[in-house]
């Protein structure tokens, strides 16, 4: 079999949309040749009016009923099949002339013309709403029986089957369509929300990337001028370092508009390592961490705390010291990770209110069913994350296993 080489839009662009209006005049051809087929019931009046059984005026008049007929319905069916009825008193109006149509010609003109109230059901299960339509493809059933005792009664019980299953198909078809509409516009939400979420993740990883990467070149560059004057080499070394920092946030920025950035706990521990030290803050940092039980996902978000926290360590804090430890604990839900980031500072994250970084890490954490405290102390700021930790070794009962602490 031969695949189709247009791409999918271009196919789907080459489709009519169910349950929608025309967009253009071939679409418009494409919908009136699928109604225009239903229109097969209407050989016989048409046999009828050609066939010479009547006077001049009553073909005349036949056939200008029968225009008239055929323009009422298809107008209820291009107006409502799919859609909500906006005005129900003129579809009920509209219904009313097929059916005093119907009447008429086939009490003036014979039993070729019963084939009409098919149609009459078919616009009620299209344009009616579903409970009035339950009640008015029977009606119109009856209606055609009743005229049937006049024009011909064999042929009217013959319809009045079709008549109703046609009738009520309609509803199911009509159903239908609405349904694909729904569906359409939901996957276009759904697309929408997703765009949304992208968009998100974006903004709030560059946050993270450059507010901790361009506070860690604007000390050093501090650093390097207050060093330039009397120790050039000393001022060299902090350019070359401010060129390895915007040249690794240069490649941070393109893995996370990539998506595939997946920061790493013990890189950002010695990122944190450089960043306070720089700030001229004491870091009582951890050794290499034991991530045993705990995800990727959750590794991530702990990295990006670090990181978050240090940040406003050296931006907001004003702080002499700044301590980080990592915590196995039991808890009531499981065992869980603990990473808290404590300084002595005095500007903490922004006074107390949560900025865009925290806010973006605790959007971060919840995405990996973890937590997130910060807050003041007696002493300075406090930030804990938890995570939850797959690891059945972990200890049972309060007692904690720090990792690991040192200058």
């Amino acid at each position: 079999m031969t695949e189709d080489p247009l791409p999918d839009g271009a196919r789907q662009d080459r489709l009519v949309q169910m349950g929608e209006p025309p967009r253009t005049l071939r679409e418009a051809l494409v919908k009136s040749l699928w109604i225009v087929i239903w229109l097969v019931f209407l050989s016989s009046p048409v046999q009828d009016l050609v066939s010479g059984e009547h006077t001049t005026g009553a073909t005349v008049a036949g056939g200008i009923g029968l225009a008239a007929f055929v323009a009422v319905y298809l107008t209820l069916v291009f107006r409502n099949m799919g859609r909500a009825t906006a005005d129900i008193r003129t579809v009920a109006l509209m219904v009313l002339a097929l059916v005093a149509l119907a009447v008429v010609l086939c009490l003036t003109l014979g039993p070729p013309w019963l084939g009409l109230f098919v149609y009459v059901s078919v616009a009620c299960g299209t344009a009616f709403p579903l409970r009035v339509s339950y009640w008015t493809i029977p009606l119109t059933a009856v209606v055609m029986l009743l005229v049937g005792l006049h024009a011909g009664e064999k042929d009217a019980r013959d319809l009045i089957l079709l008549v109703v299953l046609i009738g009520f198909a309609m509803t199911g078809v009509r159903q239908l369509v609405r349904t694909t509409v729904e569906l359409r516009r939901a996957r276009a939400t759904v697309a929408q929300l997703a765009a949304n979420e992208e968009r998100l993740r974006l903004a709030r990883d560059l946050h993270d990337l450059l507010g901790h990467s361009l506070s860690l070149i604007t000390l050093k560059s501090e650093l390097a001028g207050r060093m330039l004057p009397d120790h050039p080499e000393k001022a060299a070394q902090q350019v070359a370092d401010i060129e390895q920092v915007s040249r690794q946030a240069l490649v941070d920025v393109r893995e996370a508009v990539t998506g595939y950035r997946r920061p790493r706990l013990a890189g950002e521990l010695a990122g944190a390592q450089v960043a306070l030290t720089a700030a001229g803050v004491i870091a009582d940092l951890p050794a290499e961490p034991d991530l045993h039980g705990v995800s990727t996902e959750s590794e991530s978000a702990l990295a990006w705390t670090l990181r978050e926290a240090v940040t406003n360590v050296v931006r907001h804090s004003a702080a002499r010291r700044c301590t980080v430890e990592l915590v196995r604990r039991q808890t009531l839900d499981g065992p869980v990770l603990e990473l808290s980031v404590e300084d002595d500072g005095s500007g903490g994250s922004g006074g107390g209110t949560p900025g865009n970084g925290l806010t973006g890490l605790t959007e971060r954490l919840e995405k990996a069913t973890g937590s997130l405290e910060a807050g003041r102390t007696r002493h300075g700021f406090r930030l804990v994350a938890r995570v939850p930790l797959t690891d059945e070794r972990a200890p049972v009962g309060p007692a904690d296993d720090t990792v690991g602490s040192g200058a």
